[in-house]
């Protein structure tokens, strides 16, 4: 036992870590929308999210814990990926160093643009940050290489842009913004080579008639979600009459640009949900559910967001939703939801009220209920827009 704790001692005066002797391999992310976690936690909503990623991103694999593989993204931070987003090639080796390259940054019809030139398809992840506005963004893995950023004509959201090291293999990229919200980012990989493209979303005309708005019946086929107390309907079928009556809501008020997600009960997965709002670009996304709870007593009406750039939407809308004669549940904040994760547009998950209590069950049932909800969630949106 004392020949081990001296060599141990040695091993931390001469800087090595036990870390750095443990077996790893390289491996590359696979599938749809892999996505990263913080820890083995789970729940009904699974592990707590970290971010997503492309495919083809290289990772370091430096253990596994039941179905999921644990990857090294710095000497001091770790991540969890499931084993089905992994793929393993015995050809992978890890450098030594990657060295990142310049930045340009510059204007497109919807986005301001900032790319990166990277050697390889690394990890990453983004942040919002709010007053002031701001993005960060973590590229793991990289070394800074980069000696100049060319910023090319007059962007829309860009205020300022640069970089830090934080620590060895961690680079953090910094983005002030213009606006007072938060209008939407992606972050992803050229498709033919490694450079890296932050893209943010310029603000969208500030008339609610110009908007193009996404509304997600929740569930839907073979998943029917809750059911009433007292009259057994399912929440798959509520959701898209409710839907169905927040686009008769938004068309009679003039907007031309309404993205439903189902219109039948149809089976539809979060990843084909999510691929499919990517495709299209809304300017905003509104999900409808209904809440329950294993406690009858609990009721009221909720909105949920996941990134805190997000919240001033969920919040007017919450108001609004109040004044139609619902108690307020609340306004829930970093809800690891599907849809409330991408951060390309706001979104806002509306829990319109509770069927498993009997006075919420009679609010969401009257035949009336829908019109009334459909005009909250509508000048919920207006009162945003005018922040």
């Amino acid at each position: 036992m004392r020949k081990i704790c001296i060599t141990v001692m040695l091993m931390a005066l001469s800087g090595i870590s036990l870390a750095q002797e443990a077996p790893y391999k390289m491996a590359r992310t696979k599938g749809l929308l892999p996505f990263l976690e913080y820890g083995p936690g789970d729940d009904r909503l699974g592990g707590a999210k970290m971010t997503y990623l492309d495919s083809g991103i290289l990772v370091k694999v430096v253990d596994s814990l039941n179905s999921d593989y644990i990857i090294a993204l710095t000497d001091n931070l770790k991540a969890f990926i499931a084993k089905s987003s992994v793929q393993f090639e015995p050809s992978l080796k890890a450098k030594p160093y990657y060295l990142s390259g310049n930045w340009k940054t510059y204007r497109e019809e919807r986005f301001d643009v900032i790319t990166i030139a990277m050697p390889e398809r690394l990890p990453y992840r983004s942040i919002m940050q709010v007053n002031p506005n701001r993005l960060i963004i973590d590229l793991f893995g990289i070394t800074s290489n980069t000696n100049w950023i060319t910023q090319k004509g007059q962007t829309s959201e860009l205020r300022n842009t640069w970089f830090e090291q934080m620590e060895s293999g961690m680079l953090r990229v910094y983005v002030d913004l213009k606006s007072s919200l938060h209008w939407g980012h992606s972050v992803h990989y050229d498709s033919v080579a490694s450079r890296l493209i932050i893209k943010v979303k310029h603000a969208p005309d500030k008339k609610i008639q110009n908007l193009f708005v996404a509304v997600d019946a929740g569930h839907g086929g073979d998943n029917s979600g809750a059911a009433g107390n007292s009259s057994g309907k399912l929440e798959k079928n509520l959701t898209l009459v409710y839907a169905k009556a927040l686009e008769k809501e938004l068309k009679k008020h003039g907007i031309k640009k309404v993205l439903m997600t189902r219109v039948t009960d149809t089976s539809l997965s979060m990843p084909e949900r999510i691929m499919m709002l990517r495709d299209r670009m809304p300017d905003l996304l509104i999900s409808i559910h209904f809440n329950s709870s294993s406690v009858d007593t609990v009721k009221g009406t909720s909105t949920f967001y996941r990134h805190i750039g997000f919240r001033p939407l969920t919040q007017t809308i919450l108001k609004r939703m109040t004044a139609v004669g619902l108690d307020e549940f609340g306004n829930v904040g970093s809800f690891n939801f599907a849809l409330s994760g991408p951060t390309e547009y706001p979104n806002c998950l509306v829990e319109v009220a509770f069927l498993s209590n009997r006075k919420d069950e009679q609010f969401i049932l009257s035949k009336t209920s829908p019109a009334k909800v459909a005009k909250a969630i509508r000048m919920g949106i207006a009162d945003w827009l005018k922040q």
